[in-house]
């Protein structure tokens, strides 16, 4: 969680860079605690807590982002050529967010990354995951 009253770690990235690819309304940046080679955020450049307040345009900048995130992922930058993705948005504390500014994650994955990749994202709960038993 944030500290209040620190700034924001993602509009410093904003300022700053390095970003893995940009648009007028949205960066996309390395994760600074990656889930896996290659994760990836993509952020919009305005301070919004929550993706859903954002306007249109930004909300289809930040998509269209999360798409060139993953082609340029499947086209190996960095040395990753991912089997498949987990794309994945936390809004509010109580689902996870710990950075108050928009954000989605795009996490390669790997054959072989985890024992059993099935239920993917529902895995958030792991006694539901398991929908197919």
């Amino acid at each position: 969680m944030e500290t209040p009253g620190a700034p924001c770690p993602f509009c410093e990235t904003i300022a700053c860079g390095p970003f893995v690819s940009a648009a007028e309304h949205a960066v996309a940046f390395a994760d600074g605690f990656p889930v896996t080679p290659g994760h990836t955020l993509v952020v919009p450049r305005r301070h919004v807590a929550d993706l859903f307040s954002l306007d249109a345009g930004e909300i289809a900048a930040v998509w269209r982002l999360v798409g060139d995130v993953r082609t340029l992922l499947l086209d190996g930058i960095d040395g990753t050529r991912p089997d498949g993705f987990n794309v994945g948005v936390n809004v509010g504390a109580a689902a996870g967010q710990t950075v108050e500014h928009a954000h989605v994650h795009v996490m390669p994955r790997f054959a072989g990354d985890v024992d059993d990749p099935r239920g993917g994202v529902r895995k958030v709960f792991p006694n539901r995951a398991r929908y197919w038993e």
